[in-house]
C-alpha cells in the first residue's frame, strides 16, 4: 500500500533534502577555499624562509667579502716585499731564501710558479707538499690566465679572483687540495716585471671560513630548521653543477650541487637546470614514504637556487582541524534549526490537523466538531471562523429540522381532515344532490301540470305566467346541474388536497430522515 505523502513528511523530507545539499555544498566551498589558503600559506612560510635565507646569504657575503678585501691588501704587501727580496731569475733561488721569507712575513707558505714543458708547476715552495704542482690540474681557463700573466699580458678573469692589480691577482678563499684536514687558505699571485716566475703567497684563511660558519648560510638554515617546525630540510644548490657534474672534479673554483644544507626530497635534475634559463620561483607538492612534502626553488642573484621543503601536512592540519570545526558547526546549526523548524512546523501542523479533523467530522454531518487551536496567528483565526461556521450550520439544521416536524405534524393533521372531510363531504353532497333531485323532480312535475293547464286557457295573462313558467323550469334544470357538477368538484377538491397533504407528508418524512444523518447535538455522541 503506497504511504500518504503528508504535508508534514512532504516539509520534513524537503528541509532534510535541504539541509544534506547545504551541508555538502558548504563542505565543497570550504574545502577548496581551506585548500587554497594551505596552498598559499604554504607557499608565504616558504617564501620567507627562501627570503631569510637570501638576506642571510647576502650579509654573510656583505660580510666576508669586508674581511677578505682586508686580507688581499695585506696579501698584496706580503708578496710586493717579498719580490723585492728574490732574484730576478727563478733558478737563482734557494729554498732557504723562501724559508726565511716565510717566517718573516708570518705566511703560510711561498711557491714559485714557472713553466715546465707546456705547463705551469710549483718549481720550488717551502712546503714540499705543493712541489711540482700544476696550473692545468686547475682546469684550462686558469691555466691560460697564469700564462698570460706569466708573459705579462692582461688577465680578465673576474669569476676566480677578489683581488686584481697591474702585477698581482688573488683568488677567492678556498679549501686546500693537498691537506687531508679542511683547511682554507687565500692565494696570491705575483709577477715582477723582467722576472721568469710567478710568486705565490698563502696564508690561512680560516677566520673567513669560521666567520661564514658561525653566520653564514649553513647557520641560518640550521637556525630556521630549529626554530620552524614546518620546515623539513633547506638548501642552496648549484643549478651550474646540476648541468655539468664534471665542475665538481674541479680544484678550482670550488663547486658543489648542495652549496649549502641538505637536499633529500630530490626531484629531477632539469627542474633546477631549467632555472638557469628562467629565473623565477618554481613550487610543487610530492610525496616520499606517504608524506606530503612542499617544495620551493627560489633564484638567487649570485646563480645560485633556495631550495626549501616544507611538511604539507603539519602545515595543512591547522586548517584541516579549522575546516572540520566549522564544517561540524555548522552541521550542528542547521541540524539545530531543522529540530526547531521541524518542532515548529510540527505545532502547526498538529492545529492544521484539528481544523481538518473538523472539517471532515463537517463533511460527515457532524456539525458538533469543533477545533481548539492555541494560537493567535492565522490558525487561530481559521479556528474561529470554522467553529463559527459549524455553529451557524448547526443552528440552520436545527431550526429546518424543527420547521420539518412541524410541517410532517401538520401534514398529517392536513391528511386526516381531508380524508375526513372527503368522505362527509362526498355523503352529504350525494344526500343533497338526492334531495335536491327529488325536490326538483316534484317541481318540474308541478311545473308540467301548470303549463298543461295553462295551455288550456288561452288568455293574454295565461301566455305570459306560461312564458315564465318554461324559464322557471329551464332554471330548475340548469340549477340542479350546477348543483351537481359543485358536488363532483368539491369531491374532486378534497380529494386533491388529500393526496397533497399525504405528498407533503412523504416529503417531510424524508427531509426527516436526511435530517437524522447530521449529528446537532453534542449529547447524542
Amino acid at each position: 500500500m503506497k504511504r500518504e505523502r503528508t504535508l508534514k513528511r512532504q516539509f520534513n523530507l524537503t528541509l532534510l533534502l535541504i539541509l544534506v545539499t547545504i551541508t555538502i555544498v558548504s563542505g565543497i566551498i570550504q574545502y577548496f577555499i581551506i585548500d587554497k589558503q594551505v596552498e598559499d600559506n604554504v607557499k608565504r612560510e616558504a617564501t620567507n624562509i627562501g627570503h631569510s635565507i637570501k638576506q642571510g646569504i647576502e650579509e654573510t657575503n656583505l660580510a666576508s667579502r669586508a674581511i677578505e678585501q682586508q686580507i688581499d691588501y695585506k696579501l698584496e704587501s706580503i708578496s710586493e716585499r717579498i719580490g723585492d727580496h728574490l732574484p730576478k731569475n727563478q733558478a737563482d733561488i734557494t729554498e732557504e731564501q723562501l724559508q726565511e721569507l716565510k717566517e718573516e712575513m708570518n705566511v703560510a707558505g711561498i711557491d714559485i710558479f714557472a713553466e715546465v714543458e707546456n705547463d705551469i708547476a710549483v718549481v720550488k715552495t717551502t712546503e714540499p707538499a705543493e712541489l711540482g704542482f700544476s696550473m692545468a690540474s686547475l682546469g684550462e681557463e686558469l691555466y691560460l690566465q697564469f700564462q698570460n700573466f706569466l708573459h705579462e699580458k692582461k688577465v680578465d678573469a673576474p669569476t676566480i679572483y677578489s683581488y686584481q692589480s697591474d702585477d698581482t691577482f688573488i683568488l677567492y678563499t678556498a679549501q686546500s687540495g693537498s691537506r687531508e684536514e679542511p683547511e682554507f687558505f687565500k692565494y696570491s699571485y705575483y709577477h715582477e716585471k723582467g722576472t721568469d716566475y710567478i710568486i705565490s703567497v698563502f696564508i690561512e684563511a680560516n677566520e673567513v671560513y669560521q666567520f661564514t660558519q658561525s653566520v653564514g648560510p649553513e647557520t641560518w638554515i640550521q637556525q630556521v630548521l630549529q626554530t620552524n617546525e614546518l620546515a623539513k630540510e633547506i638548501a642552496v644548490l648549484n643549478p651550474l653543477v646540476f648541468k655539468d657534474p664534471s665542475l665538481a672534479e674541479a680544484m678550482y673554483p670550488p663547486l658543489e650541487k648542495i652549496v649549502y644544507g641538505n637536499y633529500t626530497y630530490k626531484v629531477e635534475d632539469e627542474v633546477i637546470i631549467k632555472m638557469l634559463e628562467e629565473s623565477k620561483s618554481v613550487s610543487r607538492l610530492d610525496e616520499h614514504n606517504g608524506n606530503k612534502i612542499y617544495k620551493m626553488f627560489i633564484p638567487i642573484n649570485d646563480g645560485n637556487v633556495i631550495y626549501v621543503a616544507m611538511d604539507y601536512e603539519k602545515m595543512s592540519a591547522p586548517f584541516t582541524t579549522y575546516s572540520f570545526i566549522l564544517i561540524s558547526f555548522g552541521f550542528i546549526s542547521l541540524l539545530v534549526l531543522f529540530f526547531m523548524t521541524t518542532r515548529f512546523f510540527n505545532r502547526i501542523y498538529e492545529n492544521i490537523t484539528k481544523i481538518k479533523t473538523q472539517i471532515k467530522s463537517l463533511e460527515k454531518g457532524d456539525f458538533t466538531a469543533r477545533s481548539h487551536v492555541k494560537n493567535f496567528g492565522e490558525l487561530g483565526q481559521l479556528s474561529v471562523s470554522a467553529n463559527k461556521m459549524a455553529q451557524t450550520l448547526n443552528d440552520v439544521l436545527s431550526q429546518t429540522r424543527e420547521k420539518a416536524v412541524q410541517t410532517e405534524r401538520y401534514a398529517y393533521m392536513l391528511e386526516s381532515e381531508a380524508d375526513n372531510s372527503v368522505d362527509k363531504v362526498y355523503v352529504m353532497s350525494m344526500e343533497y344532490t338526492s334531495e335536491t333531485r327529488e325536490s326538483l323532480d316534484e317541481l318540474l312535475y308541478l311545473i308540467e301540470k301548470l303549463e298543461n293547464y295553462l295551455q288550456t286557457i288561452n288568455t293574454d295573462d295565461s301566455k305570459a305566467i306560461l312564458a315564465k313558467v318554461v324559464d322557471m323550469r329551464e332554471l330548475v334544470k340548469v340549477r340542479s346541474s350546477v348543483s351537481t357538477e359543485m358536488t363532483i368538484t368539491l369531491a374532486d377538491v378534497l380529494k386533491s388536497l388529500h393526496g397533497q397533504s399525504a405528498a407533503l407528508t412523504d416529503i417531510a418524512k424524508d427531509l426527516l430522515e436526511s435530517m437524522e444523518t447530521f449529528n446537532l447535538d453534542a449529547n447524542e455522541k
